[in-house]
C-alpha cells in the first residue's frame, strides 16, 4: 500500500472517527462505498480536496454538521416507490384486515413519511381493505426526518415530481390537497398513520406486527448491521405476518429458515 493511500485511509477513519464521537453517527453501521459517496458528495459542495480539509470544515463551519448528517441518512424515497411490488402489498392487506378486530403496518425506516402515506392512501383507496382496526406505524432513526413525516407536506422540485408519485390513484386529490407544486397530506390520511422513532439495530423489536416493509435499506448497511436489521423485523412480526424488503435486496442467509416465500421477484415473504 502507498504512502498516500495510507494517509488518505487514515484521514478517512478520522473523519467517521469524528462523526462517531462528536455527531453521534454511527458509522459502523453502514457499507464504507455508501459512506465515501455521501461524504465525497459534501466534500464537492465545499470545495474541499481531501478528507482532512473536510474534517475542518465539519469542525470550523456551524451548518455543516446538520448537512453532513442529512446527507448521510438513508432517505431517499417516494409515493408508491417501485409501483409494481405494491400490488403484493394489497394482496396482504385484503387479507389481513378481512374480518380481524386489529391489523398492524410498520414501516421502517419511513423516512419522510411517504411510505407509510402511501399504505395510508392505498387502504382508503381500495374497498377491500377495511381501515377499521388498520393501525400504520412508521418509524426512523431521524427524528428531524420524523417531524418532517407528520407535517406531510412535499414540494415538487426539479429533481422529484410529487403529482406523477400519486399517480397510482385514481383520485389523488381525495387524499393530498395540492397548491402549485405544494402537495399536503389530508387529515382522514394522516388519522391512520403514527410516527416513532425508533433504531432497528439497537432498539428492542415491536411486537404483534402484521405487515412490515423494510424497503432499500439493506442495501446500504455492511453485513452485521443487516442481521440485526432482519432479526428485528422478523421478531416483530407474528406468526403468519409479512415482510416486504426492497426488490433489488436479499435477506441474509441464516434468516430463511424464518420465512416462506410468496413472492419471489417482488421480495414478499411471510413469518413461518
Amino acid at each position: 500500500m502507498s504512502s498516500d493511500s495510507s494517509e488518505t485511509d487514515a484521514a478517512f477513519d478520522a473523519l467517521l472517527d469524528h462523526l462517531e464521537s462528536h455527531l453521534d453517527f454511527e458509522s459502523s453501521y453502514y457499507n464504507e462505498s455508501y459512506l465515501d459517496r455521501r461524504i465525497s458528495a459534501r466534500m464537492r459542495r465545499c470545495d474541499a480536496e481531501t478528507y482532512d480539509e473536510y474534517l475542518d470544515v465539519v469542525r470550523s463551519d456551524p451548518e455543516e454538521p446538520e448537512a453532513l448528517l442529512d446527507s448521510l441518512s438513508i432517505n431517499v424515497t417516494s409515493f408508491y416507490r417501485n409501483p409494481e411490488a405494491w400490488e403484493p402489498i394489497r394482496d396482504a392487506l385484503r387479507e389481513l384486515t378481512d374480518g380481524r378486530g386489529r391489523t398492524t403496518v410498520w414501516s421502517a425506516p419511513c423516512s419522510d413519511g411517504r411510505e407509510p402515506y402511501s399504505l395510508a392512501m392505498l387502504a382508503l383507496d381500495d374497498d377491500e381493505i377495511r381501515t377499521r382496526g388498520l393501525e400504520i406505524v412508521g418509524t426512523d432513526i431521524n427524528a428531524d426526518v420524523l417531524e418532517r413525516a407528520r407535517d406531510g407536506v412535499y414540494e415538487t422540485t426539479t429533481t422529484r415530481d410529487v403529482a406523477s408519485e400519486l399517480e397510482p390513484l385514481d383520485d389523488a386529490e381525495r387524499y393530498v390537497e395540492r397548491d402549485g407544486d405544494t402537495f399536503a397530506v389530508r387529515s382522514e390520511v394522516k388519522d391512520l398513520v403514527r410516527f416513532e422513532q425508533h433504531d432497528l439495530i439497537a432498539d428492542e423489536p415491536k411486537g404483534d406486527v402484521d405487515l412490515a416493509l423494510c424497503r432499500n435499506l439493506l442495501i446500504y448497511i455492511n453485513t452485521a448491521s443487516k442481521r440485526a436489521v432482519v432479526d428485528t423485523v422478523l421478531s416483530s412480526l407474528r406468526e403468519g405476518g409479512y415482510l416486504v424488503i426492497g426488490m433489488t435486496e436479499t435477506l441474509p442467509r441464516e434468516s430463511r429458515d424464518a420465512i416462506e416465500t410468496v413472492d419471489k421477484r417482488r421480495r414478499v415473504y411471510r413469518r413461518t
